[in-house]
């Protein structure tokens, strides 16, 4: 077998076997689990490169495993699932990095980054799924890996989440299977092609094809935290800083998100999706979720609930650029799935260092930890000002693409709901910023594990954020560099629209 056959294995095996490995360590072999994890997440990275290369000259990279007749397991590498591969590796090494420092000294590690890899494993094979079978299999595989590490801490609290997350993603997992099993039983194979499977289908009932995405859509808008679906999402942040990053930039949210571009481009097909009248009420729940989640996140004093919301909105600019109908938004919204990763893991990334180090948990407590944390609270303030949408940063590129589009397509409310949402952005973020550069410090931190006149924080906490941030940066200043995220999507785009 060819390496263009081996290499979407290998991809999932990267991080597949050193997570089973891990389970059987025992806590007090540190040294070798974090040479597993890292090592890892070193060799799918380099796996990746070699993908991307292949897949930008045109090469076909796909395993196929036979289930049962008619039934095929189905690996498949093309550029939109290069792009979620890529993020979900590189992000994967620098989180790993991170829960290595921030879960040091802690019980049930071993267990932890088992999960952890495992965890990845699902969304590497969410990204690479030619098919839906493959898809749902690997979707559901997600919960199941993620559940641990929602519950981790094992405090009341944390079980009371788990149990919320469970309720929703269980609900949503039979509304996603009776929708795919619908459509294979009315449309048979349903491999993901670019211009979509079914538009090339006149013989298929359209009312069965909008009460099918109706079905498909709350299986993977529960995941993608669409509202009213987004309730788990908050409660959730009960869990270790690694796994909130994880959920909110890698993994759960950004699951769903694919999955929703997956179905509109690859089985629907754009063109016949909006002649199915399918794509504007989508728009309308993006942009509810949009505003929503952005007014939510205003009056949350606890600083990861407030990431929480903002999530809840900023995961939907990627449901809006795919709904409206025109290769610009398009490319807004698809290039927000890497942008928003990169911002959400930096805030993510700081609001952990700032629990671990100082045990600040709420934004009442931020007055002056810019000067005890400056770097750390720089890396913040890129994620911040990104997620507003300040030029230059990778925020701005994908509002305004998304606006653009939005005027493009003749739907100018789209511009509407863009500055209403950055203007909520501010509002929520800007706060933290002020406490945090201009207030002096109310008496002492929480608790101070680390003394004045030494870094801020351990050094494996410390990187993460910081190179995300300048990643966040770069991404912005270069985004028409070839192989950028922006360069990238819109490769994506003209194939999808077969241009």
């Amino acid at each position: 077998m060819s390496l263009a056959t081996w290499l979407p294995v290998l991809i999932l095996a990267s991080s597949l076997l050193p997570g089973v490995v891990i389970f059987f360590l025992a806590e007090e072999h540190r040294g070798v689990r974090t040479a597993l994890n890292l090592g890892g997440a070193t060799v799918k990275l380099a796996l990746v490169a070699v993908l991307i290369t292949g897949v930008f000259d045109g090469q076909v990279f796909e395993s196929r495993l036979t289930l049962l007749p008619g039934m095929e397991l189905v690996l498949n590498a093309d550029a939109l699932s290069v792009l979620f591969v890529t993020l979900s590796s590189g992000l994967w090494f620098v989180t790993t990095l991170y829960a290595v420092g921030y879960l040091e000294g802690s019980q049930y590690r071993s267990r932890f980054f088992g999960f952890f890899s495992l965890c990845v494993t699902a969304t590497v094979g969410i990204a690479m799924a030619g098919n839906m079978l493959t898809f749902l299999i690997f979707f559901e595989l997600l919960t199941l890996t993620t559940y641990p590490l929602v519950i981790h801490r094992g405090t009341p609290e944390a079980r009371h989440a788990g149990r919320v997350y469970l309720t929703y993603t269980l609900v949503g997992g039979a509304a996603l299977l009776l929708g795919v099993a619908w459509l294979r039983a009315l449309a048979g194979p349903l491999d993901f092609t670019e211009t979509g499977v079914l538009a090339a289908r006149g013989d298929l009932d359209p009312d069965a094809l909008r009460a099918i995405f109706a079905l498909i859509l709350i299986g993977l808008g529960v995941k993608a935290a669409l509202v009213p679906l987004h309730g788990w999402l908050p409660q959730a942040m009960v869990a270790p800083a690694p796994v909130s990053a994880l959920l909110h930039a890698v993994a759960v949210v950004k699951a769903g998100s694919f999955g929703i571009v997956r179905v509109v481009y690859d089985v629907y097909g754009i063109e016949f999706a909006q002649e199915l009248g399918l794509l504007q009420p989508l728009a309308v729940v993006a942009a509810v979720t949009i505003v929503y989640g952005s007014v939510r996140a205003l009056y949350q004093d606890e600083l990861k609930k407030r990431l929480a919301y903002s999530t809840v909105s900023q995961v939907s600019y990627i449901v809006l650029g795919t709904a409206i109908f025109g290769p610009v938004a398009s490319v807004g919204g698809v290039v927000h799935l890497v942008h928003q990763g990169l911002m959400k893991i930096t805030l993510f990334f700081g609001a952990g260092n700032l629990a671990e180090t100082l045990g600040i948990h709420h934004v009442r407590e931020m007055n002056g930890v810019g000067r005890r944390m400056p770097l750390t609270m720089a890396a913040f303030t890129v994620g911040a000002l990104g997620m507003i949408g300040v030029p230059p940063l990778a925020g701005f590129v994908s509002k305004w693409y998304l606006g653009s589009g939005g005027l493009g397509a003749d739907q100018a409310w789209v511009v509407s709901v863009l500055l209403a949402s950055s203007l909520l952005n501010a509002g929520y973020f800007l706060p933290i910023l002020y406490r945090a550069w201009f207030l002096e410090p109310e008496g002492s931190w929480p608790h101070e594990e680390r003394g004045p006149g030494r870094w801020e924080t351990g050094w494996m906490l410390l990187v993460p954020p910081v190179a995300t941030a300048l990643l966040v940066v770069a991404v912005g200043l270069l985004a028409s560099a070839p192989f950028s995220p922006l360069e990238w999507s819109q490769l994506i785009i003209r194939r999808e629209y077969g241009q």
